[in-house]
């Protein structure tokens, strides 16, 4: 771990985790993290790449401040809609998170570190994590791509403050740690000494001169559990390493700025920075401005995803769902509420899938058009297989549209598709469609409730619709479909009880509507200023009824601010969801604490643990940013009860805020805040949707290598438990049907813990970048109680290609005037080539606003010549040669005015370059 100082100011940033200890500060606090120094690094590279993008398509890039949102506003451009920075600070929070889990997972781990001179296992992390990235961009598989750069950006950081490059008098960072073509040079062997003895811990300078001045490369070595170490070798220091009271003591970290290492400190701090920016700098170059923006989460919030049962009685449904999917698209083109990828599951029996997955609208139309009603034969279908899919692949907090007309066959999925809904945070709807024959057998079969329970516990609907009235229902699809998405109240009650639910609508909020599912449901609704209306006015002063099956959906005529309240006066079974749009929203984590050099608290990954105080780190997100918000209360409170536990509020900085909550609800839970929007002085309410519950079962699992395709992959995991002893229940599943084994059963005894380990084999053929997610659940004796780990994991082929592509300029003309650069033209003549390499995959222009054509010319080798054309206002260009790998080459150039024309050589002789220009203006005439 690194402690650090940026000259960068943070912009916003949620610290997943963070320390009550000065060694590892919060957000804003007297020093940086490595989430800080990341998350510093990233937003100036999307401030970069959105100038880039703004400059490639003849528009402005202004952000109206400094927040997280107002550059994310920017980077969307002008189109009309709502803009929330929810989904934006997520994406963030997948990098940020794992960065910080690396001091968690993997203490004691000295590649990750860099620590005991393990120089070429930590480069060997760094260069497979790169590759990994990269291709988990091109599969699309952008949230293991966010968690693999959180791990690699600590490592590589770690290296300047753990290493002696900074003592070696080095002002640049070391590039061969990014470079796959290039090695680590000149290790200290491990028998050469490396420090003098330093009895008070705090020499300025223990490094040996044979050391310094053969410029050989050491790291401080760590004993976590043991003081031993080879003879000679400096040790890392510090109070948790007990090596460092061994000769030589002391220690030549630079984590902490102290007396004596003060300038080092500093210095290890901005090489870090600057090669962080390096990092993300060949990500880009490999993946391209318009999808490294999305893997930084640079894109409309709305995800429209369908899961389509495709059975031979779903005829009627499929044509719906084709109707909506074309409505969306068609309607909101070029607003904020346009989705920004598409999804589609299909599912049969025994069949389901694949998951198509496209940011083209018109993809999605030509592949929803495929789909025929055909098979299936039995009732029951795979529907829950096709949902895990969807889960799976969509991003974190979509919805989720099920359309089906019979129950689930495969049953055995329930908890694993449970366990995804919470991992993901997903809101999951049901359209049913069943015969009146058919939804009275299935109203009394367990297998049926299933849609009803999964609904409830992500926040959706569980809607009841003839065929005939699916198209009424389906409204709520296209209300959904939009940005900036928030919920204000979600209830449910069953038996139903004559209740009155109060929620607060805020200025900021636009299209509200109201849901409320249920037979025969009686009630009033309720306005600030005393206006009410029945629910059999249809049509009232207050908003319009629409009824279908067992769905009441109410839209209010406008957003009257204040205290508004839904009067329930039935004794009927029934749910109430509010929701509107608006871009005050929040993010949040359940976290825990863990121990080590650098203790803090990390998010959980699964049911939070019971018998203790519950914790979460929130970040509220607004128009303006956080600055603009004011929270003032934060609770747990039941969803289908009336409990509700609030919770003590410690403000940090950058929007975020630690809450404890002593006495946690028994039951399932939602988080509910409520808060001030100081630029209208309005109160303002939210809600999540997702339920969660408290468990004395606890599962632990780490994975931070990729599989190869044909090897087996183990992972080691723990389950602990603090309730029943007896036999614990395993459960393993992944979304591709990789084979794998694990144990059936543990055993544990209360306050103890058994180990086991998954084993996964991909298939020889599996694609390079395939995303894999791995659910591992426990269940105790009798059903009692369980919990769940979910891990994303990725198949990367072996890569042999180790070097970049090469990108030469040989010949520029042009006449730029600097009085009037509109009126000219210049022009830039490469050759770009990849040797002996697995071949050119993609060139494009990372920087310009210009035209780039390529012709494809085989002598020996493979060559791509290409002319790029641009206007002397537009000066500067950077293109990128990408390899089937993901290695990068670039030539980069910027055109000075002149009072006349010029053709410059570079790399090759004059008489080759013309010769070259004349075939290129040949090839591409102007």
């Amino acid at each position: 771990m690194m402690i650090m100082k940026s000259s960068v100011p943070v912009v916003a940033l949620i610290a997943l985790v963070v320390s009550r200890v000065q060694t590892f500060v919060s957000v804003g606090g007297s020093g940086n993290t490595h989430v800080d120094i990341t998350g510093n690094a990233v937003m100036e590279k999307i401030r970069e790449v959105c100038e880039a993008v703004a400059e490639s398509e003849g528009r402005d890039f202004k952000p109206t401040g400094s927040s997280a949102e107002e550059l994310l506003r920017a980077c969307l451009g002008t189109a009309t809609g709502e803009v929330s920075g929810a989904k934006f600070r997520t994406a963030l929070n997948q990098i940020y998170m794992q960065n910080g889990f690396v001091d968690r997972d993997f203490m004691s781990s000295a590649p990750h570190h860099f620590n005991n001179e393990a120089f070429n296992e930590g480069r060997n992390l760094i260069i497979q994590g790169t590759a990994a990235i990269k291709a988990n961009v091109r599969t699309d598989n952008l949230q293991s791509a966010r968690e693999t750069l959180g791990r690699v950006c600590h490592t590589l950081q770690d290296f300047y403050s753990h290493s002696n490059w900074v003592e070696l008098g080095n002002k640049s960072p070391y590039a061969n740690l990014i470079r796959p073509d290039l090695n680590i040079e000149k290790i200290a062997d491990i028998t050469m000494p490396t420090c003098s003895d330093c009895a008070s811990g705090t020499c300025p300078n223990q490094l040996l001169p044979a050391i310094l001045n053969g410029k050989y490369l050491t790291s401080g070595y760590m004993g976590l559990f043991s003081s031993d170490k080879p003879q000679g070798k400096c040790s890392h220091g510090g109070e948790t390493d007990l090596s460092s009271s061994q000769n030589p003591r002391g220690g030549i970290s630079k984590d902490e700025p102290r007396s004596h290492n003060t300038d080092q400190h500093n210095n290890a701090v901005n090489l870090a920075a600057e090669a962080t920016l390096e990092l993300l700098e060949d990500i880009r170059g490999a993946i391209g401005n318009k999808d490294y923006l999305r893997l930084m989460g640079i894109a409309r919030s709305a995800v429209l995803v369908f899961v389509i049962d495709t059975t031979g009685s779903m005829t009627d449904d499929i044509a719906e769902a084709k109707r909506v999917a074309f409505n969306i698209i068609d309607s909101k083109k070029g607003t904020q509420d346009e989705p920004s990828e598409y999804i589609l599951v299909p599912f049969n029996d025994p069949e389901f899938g694949p998951l198509i997955r496209t940011t083209d609208s018109d993809v999605m139309k030509s592949e929803i058009s495929k789909i025929k009603a055909d098979g299936g034969g039995d009732t029951p279908e795979m529907c829950l297989s096709g949902l895990q899919l969807a889960l799976t692949g969509a991003p974190s907090s979509s919805f989720i549209y099920v359309f089906t007309d019979a129950p689930p066959k495969d049953t055995h999925l329930e908890k694993t598709i449970n366990a995804l809904i919470r991992s993901t945070k997903s809101t999951v709807s049901f359209f049913m469609t069943a015969s009146k024959r058919r939804r009275r057998t299935l109203k009394a079969s367990s297998q049926f409730q299933v849609y009803y329970d999964m609904a409830l516990a992500s926040g959706g609907q569980a809607i009841e619709v003839s065929k005939s009235s699916l198209s009424q229902a389906t409204d709520i699809i296209f209300d959904t479909s939009t940005s900036a998405l928030v919920t204000i109240l979600q209830r449910s009650r069953d038996p139903g009880l004559v209740e009155s639910f109060p929620f607060l609508l805020d200025k900021s909020v636009s299209n509200t509507t109201i849901y409320i599912t249920g037979s025969s449901l009686t009630f009033n609704l309720r306005s600030p200023t005393g206006v009410t209306q029945s629910n059999t006015v249809d049509n009232g002063p207050l908003g319009t009824i629409q009824k279908v099956g067992n769905l009441q959906r109410i839209q209010l005529n406008g957003t009257e601010m204040g205290l508004w309240h839904i009067d329930m006066t039935t004794t009927q079974p029934y749910t109430i969801k509010v929701m509107g749009q608006s871009a005050i929203t929040f993010i949040y984590d359940f976290v825990e604490e863990f121990k080590g050099p650098h203790p803090g608290f990390a998010a959980i990954d699964g049911r939070p643990s019971a018998g203790s105080p519950a914790k979460l780190l929130l970040t509220l997100t607004g128009e303006k940013g956080p600055e603009a918000l004011e929270l003032q209360e934060v609770a747990l409170m039941e969803v289908s009860g009336v409990k509700v536990s609030n919770g003590t509020i410690e403000k940090m900085d950058g929007g975020d805020y630690f809450i404890t909550v002593k006495e946690v609800p028994e039951g399932e839970f939602v988080v509910l805040l409520k808060g001030k929007d100081k630029t209208s002085s309005s109160l303002y309410q939210r809600q999540t949707t997702t339920q969660m519950s408290q468990s004395e079962v606890i599962i632990k699992a780490i994975a931070d290598s990729s599989m190869l395709p044909g090897e087996v992959f183990k992972i080691n995991f723990t389950v602990t438990t603090t309730g029943t002893s007896g036999a614990y229940t395993i459960r393993a599943r992944n979304d591709k049907n990789i084979p794998m084994t694990h144990p059936s059963t543990l055993n544990l005894v209360s306050g103890g813990s058994a180990q086991g380990t998954v084993s996964l084999t991909p298939p020889g053929n599996t694609v390079s970048g395939t995303d894999v997610t791995l659910t591992i659940e426990a269940e105790g004796p009798g059903g009692s109680d369980s919990n769940y780990a979910v891990l994303r994991l990725s198949v990367l082929s072996k890569v042999t290609d180790f070097s970049p592509p090469k990108c030469e300029i040989v010949g520029v003309q042009g006449t730029c005037y600097s009085s009037s650069c509109s009126s000219s033209n210049w022009e830039l003549s490469v050759n770009i080539t990849d040797g002996n390499g697995t071949g050119i995959e993609s060139i494009s222009i990372q920087q310009g606003s210009g035209i780039f054509t390529q012709r494809e010319v085989e002598d020996g080798v493979i060559v791509f010549m290409g002319l790029y054309e641009a206007s002397c206002c537009s000066p500067s260009v950077t293109l990128s040669a990408v390899d089937k790998v993901g290695n990068v080459g670039r030539c980069s150039y910027t055109m000075k005015s002149s009072a006349g024309s010029r053709l410059i050589s570079m790399s090759l002789p004059l008489w080759a370059s013309l010769l070259l220009y004349g075939f290129l203006r040949d090839a591409f005439p102007l």
